[in-house]
């Protein structure tokens, strides 16, 4: 992913340190879809365990109204 990308999902943190300004992406898990969808994001130390994204992507593959 790029600055682009990472900024507009707020992926990209800026943070003071030290008197210094200096941007690191937090933890995250991004879902998409066939067609390139964004279906979920999970930020933060929740997005270490992969279970979240495993259901999210079960979920994408069950037929509507199920």
């Amino acid at each position: 992913m790029n600055k682009e990308v990472l900024t507009a999902y707020q992926i990209l943190k800026p943070y003071d340190v030290k008197g210094g300004k200096y941007q690191w992406a937090q933890r995250t898990t991004i879902v998409v879809d066939k067609v390139g969808k964004i279906q979920h994001v999970e930020q933060g130390d929740s997005a270490v365990d992969p279970n979240s994204a495993v259901s999210v992507c079960t979920g994408l593959h069950k037929p509507h109204g199920s």
